[in-house]
């Protein structure tokens, strides 16, 4: 794990991407998820731009690394998200909504494992960095590895945040804020839906 590096990673993601742009069209669901829906992180132009290939770790199912691989970033159809995922996942993963707190099945996990992306598997974050936010989110002090997620500046509603994605495919976690535990000081706040928990073998 790099723990020194984290924060400097973050931060320095932030001035080489281009803010995020989003249409008037911000939709607010309610009901049955109570999500918020903000459109996909990215428009067409964008997604030109991208990186085609991406390098992340691999990790083994006991958590320990196995090897860096390069990867071509993993791109779908609208159509196939919406077959792959739920209905919630994909308002999460693939439109950068928000699950309601004290919801997701992750929040209140006290397991020993790992959390992997519900849309590619790639390997996020590990349980020996989940702490007790009482947000009601999974809430983590670290990602696995800070090769494995992207930081985008994110001002939607009215606020300036910055949002985690999978390096791999591009999917929607949640935010990361500077008021989280030692040793990084900061605090993953990630929704259950983006991501799947395997126990550690």
């Amino acid at each position: 794990m790099q723990t020194p590096s984290i924060k400097a990673k973050t931060r320095a993601a932030l001035p080489r991407r281009t803010a995020i742009k989003y249409g008037l069209g911000m939709l607010v669901l309610g009901g049955l998820f109570g999500r918020t829906v903000a459109g996909s992180l990215a428009d067409p132009k964008q997604e030109q731009e991208k990186e085609k290939e991406v390098m992340i770790d691999l990790f083994l199912p006991s958590g320990k690394i196995d090897k860096t691989v390069r990867l071509p970033r993993l791109v779908k159809s609208d159509a196939d998200w919406r077959r792959q995922l739920s209905d919630i996942s994909y308002q999460v993963a693939r439109k950068a909504g928000t699950e309601r707190p004290f919801t997701g099945k992750d929040w209140n996990n006290h397991q020993d494992g790992l959390y992997r992306c519900i849309c590619c598997d790639t390997a996020l974050f590990d349980s020996k960095t989940k702490f007790e936010s009482g947000t009601g989110w999974p809430s983590f002090w670290q990602p696995i590895s800070a090769s494995n997620v992207n930081a985008e500046s994110d001002s939607t509603f009215g606020m300036t945040r910055t949002a985690i994605a999978c390096r791999l495919c591009d999917a929607h976690l949640g935010h990361v804020f500077d008021d989280g535990p030692k040793p990084t000081g900061l605090r993953y706040c990630m929704n259950s839906a983006s991501m799947r928990f395997v126990a550690r073998a």
